[in-house]
């Protein structure tokens, strides 16, 4: 069975610095239409960023998704949602090993116990701060048992 991706691009920032930029909204495991129905309720549910006081939202269905074009006072924006068929991802889980196969059973690695916590500073040595009260050295540096 197919792995269907909903991807939505849409424009981000302001002015000059106006992009798009592309999301994995989910993936879906199962035919094309079911992905496109689920593609549709997303797109109809979405709320952009931009504009913030809009005026008019129109939906158009195309061959592989939708387009969400929303009229704001001084500007339109437009976000588009598509459906697209999974072929590679490079950071996919490892498939579930199958019952037929048993996994032979890796040796655990030893743990060093965690170092002891150092102790905390003595009520009896002032701390130095600065004028604000912020103290000069914090008080985790040189902690071991920090990472």
């Amino acid at each position: 069975m197919a792995t269907w991706g909903l991807v939505m691009e849409t424009i981000v920032g302001a002015g000059e610095r106006k992009h798009t930029e592309a999301y994995v909204l989910a993936h879906l495991e199962g035919t094309r239409e079911d992905a496109l129905v689920e593609l549709e309720r997303r797109a109809r549910n979405h709320t952009p960023e931009h504009p913030w006081s809009p005026k008019r939202r129109r939906l158009f269905r195309e061959g592989g998704g939708f387009l969400l074009v929303i009229d704001g006072s001084w500007q339109s924006f437009s976000t588009r949602f598509t459906v697209a068929e999974l072929l590679d991802d490079s950071a996919a889980p490892p498939p579930p090993p199958s019952a037929a196969e048993p996994e032979p059973a890796a040796p655990e690695p030893e743990v060093a116990p965690p170092p002891p916590p150092s102790p905390p500073p003595s009520p009896s040595s002032p701390v130095e701060r600065y004028a604000d009260g912020v103290p000069v050295r914090p008080s985790w540096l040189g902690r071991t048992d920090v990472q």
